[in-house]
């Protein structure tokens, strides 16, 4: 008896929403990067998007200042990238020789971790987190290693570390 009093398929064109376009200000999770035009309800576009300044309306003047602001963050993001791929030639250059305690059978008391391989880059004048230290785990056997550190999402370096035995 419901169906009927609706028109048989049971939707109601009062609760269909308008779709908008709007110009993305910053990157929003499944939804678009910063500069892009998206298609949106228009609820969400104008009780979310706008209100916190995440995106604006499209309009040809808002259209020219993205392209233009598209233009200064691809120069921005270009002369990172240069600077960390001048960084990451550096690090190739050095070579971290770190003694350990060593036990029966060569086996190492401790470790060598992210924290002192960003502690040597520290003491060389390189500022990175260590959690850009790559390492699966940390490393518990002498000998030589290769230590990839990600410096930009396309720009990584990789450290020379020689783990000996101390004294």
């Amino acid at each position: 008896m419901g169906r009927a009093a609706t028109g048989g398929a049971g939707l109601n064109n009062e609760f269909l929403e308008a779709v908008v376009e709007v110009i993305l200000r910053e990157d929003v999770d499944k939804l678009g990067h910063r500069g892009e035009i998206v298609k949106v309800a228009e609820g969400y576009g104008r009780n979310f998007l706008l209100p916190r300044g995440l995106a604006m309306a499209v309009n040809e003047a808002n259209r020219a200042m993205v392209a233009r602001e598209r233009k200064a963050w691809e120069a921005k993001l270009a002369k990172e990238k240069a600077e960390f791929e001048s960084l990451a030639q550096r690090i190739g250059t050095l070579r971290f020789i770190a003694p350990r305690k060593v036990g029966e059978n060569d086996a190492l008391y401790g470790s060598v971790t992210s924290g002192d391989i960003g502690e040597f880059l520290e003491s060389k004048g390189i500022e990175i987190d260590k959690r850009k230290v790559q390492l699966e785990e940390p490393i518990k056997k002498l000998g030589e290693h290769e230590v990839r550190i990600k410096l930009h999402p396309e720009v990584s370096a990789t450290l020379k570390l020689l783990v000996s035995k101390e004294g």
